[in-house]
């Protein structure tokens, strides 16, 4: 064997683990084994805005894909209530568990028959795993026993049958059938979907940003495409004022202080303190919540919303034109109004047209110097920034996003990103003058990631730290934003302009370009994938009801979530969740999500409708997938070692 000094050094490395002929051996069988298994599961949801509920009963009943494994199992065996109930009990088997106790006269057949049948279930679920990745997801403390229920049985053998259905007995006799038809449901949601990809927007408008991030640190395998109100909250807690700003504003819009407060606890008292003075005779008409008291978390003072709605929103106008001001690079001075506005008169001029402005009440701005921040606005900005910094579930939280999260990410020949692939009209990829030089497509989109990066976990005081914090804003809403795709965003003309031609926002040409196959191939050659096999996944954008989320004849989906209740009520639907199996796509459409109660009770499941499906020729194969390239790397790594043993080069031991 010819061998360089590298190689031998990863081999004598590697021979630590596989010590011997016979253990590298084992292993390239037992890996090669795995190559020929089907595909995992892929689950894609996008723009979940806070909707915890429906979130969590989503990733509960996987996009409908365990009802149709119950159905496809049981079809003939049990009714359509029965196998509603069933499912109603694999997705919340405490709460149900509790109703099933007070109304069936004979729990000891209950308990027997559905462990019977949860076992069936978990057995279909888990064939296109090893045995090894299933032990891994079985409570330590039940994984002998759930093991033997699942591999022990051979129908051909009656003892086996026996031995299985004695298992059952004793479970039911020491009154540990709870405890089992609970990890088992949980057994069966975890390994239902291998991989779980959410497509950004996990943050604001819904009561429970917090909560989701909470279930995301705890799933089994998640990656995360950051949404531009993800870098939102990002950059708050890395202490962007602007950020900041945005984030309670929007809290305060929709009447959802309670994750800033109770979730992370962050206290806006300064800042309340100060709105309530300041603005004590202004009724703020356009600045009071979005949604209604009984959809809110908790009853809250409108009025008082109002008042805290503008200040921060008069706080954010003028530090974002600091930011222009700072960045001219950012192209971005159309979004400085304050300067443009007649105080005197209650009138702005843009684009060469007048406007009436609906307020006229700005006690904190000086006509002369209008970005300037007052002393008591400057003291308010200063508290809240600390108080976002040293939220300890906050940062957690942010550390996650990092850890498991990016821009963009390349997985099974999909490319995967929240917003848009900046592009002009005549198809090519916009440039971005940066620090760093002129940038475009891919280098634009890894050059983003690794400055927010920087921003982050950047040494304080350096001019790499501070523009890398600056920069998380420009994400959140900049002009040529791969997480924004819009020309601009008009926070101030929904604020204080009556006339609704004034809030359009131009969306990037990405979003008319991508029905051309052409196109399609031009963005995914550029990240590195197959042409004319490749797919573009993304949310950011709305699909309302009876339009297509398909576009270049399924090469793009755009799966907003639509979790959002106020875009629920324009679209129609709840949006789109995209399944990926060893078989194809299938594309599935939701209806809104009551709750939590009612799915329990009245088994009322998230009604889901198929809307596409593209099939594969052949079934895909983990030998096919990211997975599979990196199976094989150790296949031959391995082999290679096989033949340094055999040659002598190195020692078994």
């Amino acid at each position: 064997m010819d061998l360089t000094a590298s190689q031998l050094k990863y081999l004598r490395l590697l021979s630590e683990t596989y010590p011997s002929i016979g253990k590298a051996s084992t292993e390239i069988i037992n890996l090669t084994a795995i190559q020929n298994l089907p595909k995992g599961t892929e689950h894609f949801v996008s723009d979940l805005h806070g909707e915890y509920e429906a979130f969590l009963h989503i990733l509960k009943n996987a996009s409908g894909v365990i009802k149709l494994k119950i159905d496809d199992l049981f079809a003939d065996r049990m009714t359509e209530e029965e196998r509603k109930s069933f499912a109603t009990l694999i997705y919340y088997p405490e709460a149900k568990l509790d109703i099933i106790k007070s109304q069936e006269p004979d729990m000891e057949t209950f308990y027997r028959v559905t462990l019977e049948r949860l076992v069936e279930l978990c057995r279909m679920t888990a064939f296109k795993y090893t045995r090894s990745h299933v032990r891994k997801q079985i409570p330590s403390e039940l994984s002998y026993i759930i093991e033997e229920l699942l591999y022990g049985e051979n129908n051909s053998h009656e003892r086996k049958t026996q031995y299985h259905a004695s298992i059952i007995d004793s479970i039911i006799e020491i009154d540990m059938a709870d405890q089992f038809i609970i990890k088992m449901s949980e057994l069966i949601s975890r390994i239902s979907v291998n991989r779980l990809h959410v497509l950004g927007d996990i943050y604001d408008r819904g009561p429970g940003g917090d909560i989701i991030m909470e279930a995301l640190t705890k799933h089994h395998s998640v990656d995360i495409q950051w949404g531009n109100h993800d870098i939102l909250w990002m950059g708050a807690a890395a202490g962007n004022l602007s950020c900041i700003a945005n984030v309670i504003r929007i809290c305060t819009r929709y009447d959802n202080l309670h994750t800033l407060e109770v979730g992370y606890g962050i206290s806006i008292r300064p800042l309340v303190t100060f709105a309530m003075s300041t603005y004590m005779n202004d009724p703020c008409p356009n600045f009071k919540p979005k949604v209604s008291v009984k959809d809110a978390l908790y009853a809250s003072d409108v009025n008082s919303l109002a008042k805290i709605n503008k200040a921060v929103a008069i706080i954010q106008f003028k530090l974002e034109g600091q930011l222009i001001k700072k960045h001219p690079n950012y192209e971005m001075e159309d979004l400085m109004m304050l300067h443009k506005v007649d105080y005197k008169n209650a009138k702005i001029n843009i684009n060469g047209k007048e406007y009436d402005l609906n307020n006229t009440f700005f006690p904190t701005i000086d006509p002369e110097n209008p970005y300037e921040l007052t002393e008591k606005e400057e003291a308010v900005m200063q508290r809240l920034k600390a108080a976002f910094m040293e939220s300890e579930v906050l940062a957690r939280h942010v550390d996650f996003l990092f850890s498991h999260g990016s821009i963009y990410k390349c997985y099974n020949n999909n490319l995967l990103f929240h917003g848009c692939v900046p592009m002009t009209e005549d198809g090519d990829f916009s440039e971005v003058v940066t620090t760093d030089g002129t940038l475009s497509g891919k280098e634009w989109f890894d050059y983003a990631d690794r400055i927010v990066r920087q921003g982050y976990y950047g040494k304080n005081k350096t001019l790499e730290k501070e523009r890398g914090v600056d920069f998380f804003w420009y994400l959140w809403c900049g002009y040529k934003s791969p997480l924004f795709g819009k020309k601009k965003i008009t926070t101030f003309e929904r604020c204080f302009i009556d006339d609704e031609d004034t809030w359009y926002e131009a969306k990037n040409p990405y979003f008319k370009l991508i029905d051309s196959e052409e196109v399609i191939n031009r963005i995914t050659e550029e990240f590195g994938l197959e042409k004319e096999t490749s797919h573009i996944i993304n949310g950011h954008m709305p699909v309302s009801k009876g339009k297509s989320p398909l576009h270049a004849n399924g090469r793009c989906v755009v799966i907003d979530g639509g979790f959002a209740k106020p875009y629920q009520k324009k679209t129609g639907i709840a949006g789109f969740s995209l399944i990926y199996n060893s078989y194809g796509f299938i594309l599935t459409s939701h209806e809104p999500f009551s709750s939590v109660e009612e799915a329990i009770t009245d088994e009322k499941d998230i009604l889901s409708t198929m809307v596409a499906q593209k099939s594969n020729t052949e079934r895909v194969l983990i030998k096919s997938t990211d997975l599979g390239k990196e199976i094989q790397n150790k296949i031959d790594a391995l082999k290679l070692l096989l033949s340094a043993y055999r040659d002598g080069i190195i020692s078994q031991k």
